[in-house]
């Protein structure tokens, strides 16, 4: 079983973490603005998000030789599986002789580290079915600024005193503050953008009445270029920014209420907040659930299991949505499912990503703190990039919105590398 043992080790897993985990967003942003359901998006993303998980497992997980103490990933799983069914058999005898093995010779004892590992897939699929609508109703910035930060704040403070403080205080708890300002300048983004959207509406609705030169403003805001959204070669298309490009973007999309986008939010990044916890608690036992004697369960074990938990709550939610859909969105079916496979590649690309990147977190956690490992929430600052790049979020702005969406990355810039530096080394 491969181990992060170094702090420049655990480093290099959590950037790549951030940067796996703030492109997923993006590609499922995307094919929502296609106008894919996200009933249909969520559950290829399952798919493959279990599927990293087993790839990790079969590879870290068991290279290099188990011991007693740190068991490889086959070895750990097989007892728990093997004991599991044994002790489900109604046979009194056999019941007896499996109680009197010793704690380290049997997993049974390990199960309330599994649950643990389950209940933090548990809240990690609920929170990420969240955000896929909550994208949709505020935007893939707002989102991953608000739901993020609340993840740091709420958990990297549960993470801090359940890692019995191996992090530094002095040095994490004021990259906790930096995302606090980031939270508080992105909700001035949010607000000075949606102000900066409301006058371009309201200038177009001023030349369809004959004020302005409409037919000049129009051909001069249409371009002709590759559309990476319908995944065409070509298309006639609005300028990212302008009024246009934003009714083209509101009829194509699958989802249009935002009613209460900002609430789905905020429920998100409490769910965000606790699965980090759950895992920290899985892989270390800080509350003494387990029996002397029997190990922790090993990351790669409880990721499996993490990621089974995620699978099974993500598939039976996105099967219920597709017969009693929510948000006014269409009903489909399993059938309709199956023979969607526009954009099925990227749905399955975001899943790999989530996988990999959570992975990776949980990898460069169990090394330098799980509370340092918080920091690949800065997630913002790759998911406004692609935002940026992509989908011309904040293209044509004001100066104020510039000026405030430049200031919120800095903020986030500066946690990490806080958060980063706070590493410290688990005994």
């Amino acid at each position: 079983m491969y181990v992060v043992e170094s702090k420049g080790g655990a480093i290099v897993c959590m950037l790549l973490a951030l940067l796996f985990l703030g492109t997923w967003p993006a590609v499922m942003t995307l094919l929502e603005r296609r106008g894919r359901l996200p009933q249909h998006t969520y559950l290829d993303y399952s798919i493959t998000n279990l599927l990293a998980a087993v790839i990790i497992a079969l590879t870290f997980g068991e290279i290099g030789k188990g011991t007693p103490t740190a068991p490889n990933f086959f070895t750990q799983l097989s007892q728990a599986s093997s004991l599991f069914y044994w002790k489900s058999i109604d046979s009194p005898r056999l019941n007896t002789f499996l109680d009197r093995q010793k704690p380290s010779e049997s997993s049974e004892d390990n199960w309330p580290s599994v649950l643990f590992a389950m209940a933090g897939g548990v809240v990690l699929s609920v929170g990420n079915l969240s955000t896929q609508y909550s994208w949709a109703l505020v935007g893939l910035s707002v989102t991953e600024v608000i739901s993020s930060s609340l993840t740091v704040v709420i958990g990297t403070t549960m993470n801090y005193f359940l890692d019995d403080k191996i992090n530094r205080a002095d040095i994490l708890f004021p990259g906790v503050g930096c995302f606090l300002i980031a939270v508080c300048l992105g909700s001035f983004v949010h607000a000075s953008n949606a102000a900066d959207n409301k006058e371009k509406l309201k200038s177009l609705s001023t030349e369809g009445t004959g004020f302005s030169t409409s037919k000049e403003t129009l051909t001069n805001d249409v371009v002709r270029e590759s559309d990476v959204e319908n995944g065409s070669s070509s298309a006639d298309k609005a300028r990212a920014g302008t009024a246009g490009f934003l009714i083209e973007l509101e009829n194509r999309r699958s989802i249009k209420s935002t009613i209460i986008g900002l609430a789905i939010t905020f429920f998100a990044g409490i769910c965000f907040s606790l699965f980090s916890p759950a895992f920290n608690l899985a892989t270390n036992d800080q509350w003494h659930t387990l029996k002397e004697g029997v190990p922790h369960l090993s990351v790669y074990t409880a990721f499996f299991y993490f990621s089974v938990s995620c699978f099974v709550v993500g598939i039976i939610l996105n099967i219920i949505f597709l017969y009693h859909p929510i948000l006014n969105l269409p009903k489909s079916s399993l059938k309709a499912y199956l023979s969607d496979w526009n954009g099925r590649g990227w749905a399955f690309l975001a899943g790999f990503l989530c996988g990999f990147g959570n992975g990776l977190q949980f990898m460069g956690g169990e090394a330098a703190g799980y509370a340092a490992a918080d920091a690949v929430q800065a997630l913002p600052l790759v998911s406004t990039f692609w935002g940026i790049l992509i989908f011309g979020e904040y293209r044509r702005s004001s100066r104020k919105t510039y000026i405030l969406l430049v200031s919120m990355l800095f903020m986030f810039v500066v946690a990490v590398g806080v958060l980063m530096a706070s590493s410290g080394h688990r005994k």
